[in-house]
């Protein structure tokens, strides 16, 4: 029997305003009632399990990136440019991220930890004598912006351009509705950093678009080079959008989910040793992206049902994450939780490379907001949730400070 033959009374709409702004109940039911569901409005399965989840992106030959890992992409069904790395299959995928790997290496993103703090020690300061301020427009949006910017060689004065381009890019011009992408919409077009790629193949520096433009490495046809200026262009786009936008969420969500928990930001306040374990938990509790889309590339049985080949599937990170038969009590916020696994960052080949990266800024960024502002709390009747795509998080979170 096929999934669309099934009777299902829960229904879950990813475009829907209402079941963005807390998901988590629907997901519970999608989880007990209908582990492989479909949605005939928009035509796509998802699962939500955390097994299936996992099980779905780790089976990169079944369930392929190659159309792209958005469901409006994926209905879209235009080509993907090469070198885009997230929709990249093996043996290409490959060969791209053992060439990003060497140039995203751990020292240098250790290196720039003095840097991340100085900065945020410094933006925060300029809002210590306030009594209330936007944390997304203020600071949250602005951290991975100057990280992206510090690791690539971007100056400073360009830097707002570019996080600008980035969350034009990434938001929904008509909330609520599929987003429409072609092969004209520029959607992995990497043409806005031409003047920054230009700029260092004339004056090489010590920065990562000088060492992305000058690594060699081998391709998938044998031959030993250099990265093609336009696929150099398309991995910035792509770098710079996954960078900037969902760790600008990661760092929002903290500010929530504290204020939500006021005992746990007192515990974190008086043993800050506990912060590492508590971004653990918030990219746990309330992860940036909730859904993962894959393009399925063969017929497949998925909980006795055939899902056929050409379908969309959405694997439910936000629900796996939440998922009952491998966390104990998963509605609750523990700092303490000891999470063996989650998968806000994915799983498998198509891992987030910029993990280690988002939870450096999540932490330092943390770290230096506990020091100056203890205590805060939300106007939740002003905050406003965003409308990227697949990324869940608030565009507008006013919040009030208290000494």
């Amino acid at each position: 029997m096929t999934a669309t033959e099934t009777d299902q009374g829960v229904y879950y709409d990813p475009y829907d305003r209402d079941i963005l702004a807390d998901p988590y109940p629907t997901f519970r039911r999608m989880r007990d009632e209908a582990p492989l569901y479909y949605n005939e409005r928009y035509d796509f399965y998802a699962v939500t399990r955390f097994d299936d989840v996992k099980a779905t992106l780790g089976e990169k030959l079944t369930f392929s990136n190659e159309k792209g890992v958005l469901l409006d992409m994926i209905k879209a069904d235009f080509e993907m440019p090469p070198g885009t790395l997230i929709h990249d299959q093996p043996p290409t995928h490959t060969v791209h991220r053992q060439l990003l790997s060497r140039v995203f290496t751990p020292k240098a993103m250790l290196a720039i930890e003095p840097q991340v703090r100085d900065y945020c020690a410094r933006r925060l300061d300029e809002l210590a004598g306030r009594d209330e301020f936007d944390f997304v427009t203020e600071f949250a949006q602005f951290v991975p912006m100057r990280v992206f910017g510090m690791l690539l060689g971007i100056p400073e004065e360009d830097q707002e351009r570019v996080l600008e381009h980035v969350e034009k890019g990434m938001n929904q011009s008509v909330p609520g509705q599929p987003v429409t992408y072609d092969d004209e919409s520029g959607v992995m077009s990497g043409d806005f950093y031409a003047e920054f790629v230009d700029a260092r193949i004339a004056d090489p520096r010590d920065d990562i678009i000088t060492r992305l433009i000058t690594t060699e490495f081998e391709d998938v046809d044998g031959v030993h080079r250099t990265l093609t200026r336009e696929e150099s262009l398309t991995y910035l786009a792509v770098i710079a959008g996954a960078g900037n936008h969902t760790t600008n969420r990661l760092i929002s969500w903290t500010a929530k989910v504290l204020a939500d928990h006021p005992e746990a930001r007192r515990e974190l306040v008086d043993d800050p040793s506990l912060i590492p374990n508590a971004i653990e938990e918030t990219l746990r509790f309330e992860p940036s992206s909730t859904q993962i889309a894959r393009w399925v590339a063969k017929d497949v049985e998925v909980h006795g049902q055939v899902v056929p080949r050409g379908s969309a599937m959405l694997c439910c990170a936000g629900s796996a994450n939440r998922d009952e038969r491998v966390f104990d009590e998963p509605d609750r916020f523990d700092i303490h939780r000891k999470i063996a696994q989650h998968l806000t960052f994915g799983y498998g080949v198509h891992f987030c490379l910029g993990a280690s990266l988002a939870r450096l800024e999540g932490r330092v960024a943390l770290e230096e907001l506990l020091k100056r502002f203890p205590e805060w709390e939300v106007d939740v009747d002003n905050a406003e949730l965003g409308t990227a795509p697949g990324v869940r998080g608030y565009a507008h979170l006013p919040i009030k400070v208290r000494a």
